[in-house]
């Protein structure tokens, strides 16, 4: 079931014969020296870049890290505020205006469930209320997975965090290949709001097909095997649920695009470690095609 919500996960996540592969090099054309990409997952345990052969070499090879945004930036106050109004309902609106009574109910019994406490908190209406549904989603989501996986999984740490902090430590420039504005945008203001709300319960009802769905795109991640993740990513199950082909060009494949124009400037000035969501490597219209595309040797590093 290829669910917005897994999409946003996961590039908020493969080639033929590299099947088992996360960490990229890219080289030749006019580049003096080579840059390198590595697919991301923010649901994984940072401890497991351990375990991906050659990280470590390509993060010394390298004189900058590139983000999909720049994750300093986000500590900005007027990025702070930014997304505060991004990912809330216009004033005036909240979840009780937005949502059918029936719709409500539902939403606050999963919240109750999970938290132990509801949106008849004032505390917890004033955290999730006013939420905009794409944004009350996501949230869900992550605490969904951390629920089921205590102990295990810490959402203050990521991927994307760990390389660019590792870029500071070493005195290296971050950049990011978007803004997080337009990031913000796209995930929880673009999209129509009756769609958000549909999304929403879509999650909400299929609860465990959904958790069921990212432990699995999880297992493969961990297993290094982007080409199954991609495969997880394409699972369908023919209703309104599924993602449209237009949901899936604007979060995935024209971000893609924009992303591979944006690359080889950057690579010339500088050999650059790009950290980005796994589920933007795979497929035709993947990053590592579209690279290859452009005349760049794309190789997995074993």
């Amino acid at each position: 079931m290829k669910r917005k919500i897994t999409l946003l996960l996961l590039a908020l996540v493969v080639v033929a014969g590299a099947n088992a592969q996360l960490l990229y090099k890219i080289s030749g054309k006019d580049l003096q020296s080579a840059s390198y990409v590595i697919g991301t997952h923010h649901l994984a345990n940072v401890s497991f870049v351990e375990k991906i052969p050659g990280v470590k070499d390509a993060i010394i090879a390298t004189e900058q890290v590139y983000g999909e945004v720049n994750m300093d930036v986000l500590e900005n106050t007027d990025t702070l505020k930014m997304m505060q109004a991004t990912m809330t309902l216009p004033e005036g609106q909240s979840l009780k205006t937005v949502l059918t009574a029936e719709q409500f109910k539902k939403v606050d019994n999963f919240i109750k469930e999970k938290m132990g406490v509801g949106l008849g908190s004032p505390q917890v209406m004033k955290q999730m209320g006013y939420l905009t549904p794409a944004a009350l989603t996501a949230q869900l989501t992550v605490l969904v997975f951390v629920l089921d996986h205590m102990g295990e999984f810490d959402p203050t740490s990521t991927f994307d965090q760990y390389f660019q902090a590792q870029a500071k430590k070493n005195n290296e420039p971050v950049g990011g290949l978007e803004t997080a504005a337009f990031q913000a945008n796209l995930i929880y203001k673009a999209p129509a709001l009756d769609r958000q709300v549909e999304q929403l319960m879509c999650f909400i009802d299929n609860e465990s097909y959904n958790l069921d769905l990212l432990n699995q795109i999880t297992d493969a991640y961990y297993a290094q095997n982007i080409d199954e993740v991609g495969k997880l990513m394409d699972e369908k199950v023919g209703n309104s649920c599924d993602a449209t082909a237009e949901e899936n060009d604007a979060l995935i494949y024209a971000r893609n695009a924009d992303w591979a124009e944006r690359m080889p400037a950057i690579m010339e000035a500088k050999p650059t470690f790009f950290a980005v969501g796994a589920g933007h490597l795979p497929g035709d219209k993947g990053l590592l095609q579209l690279l290859r595309n452009a005349g760049y040797t794309v190789e997995a590093v074993q």
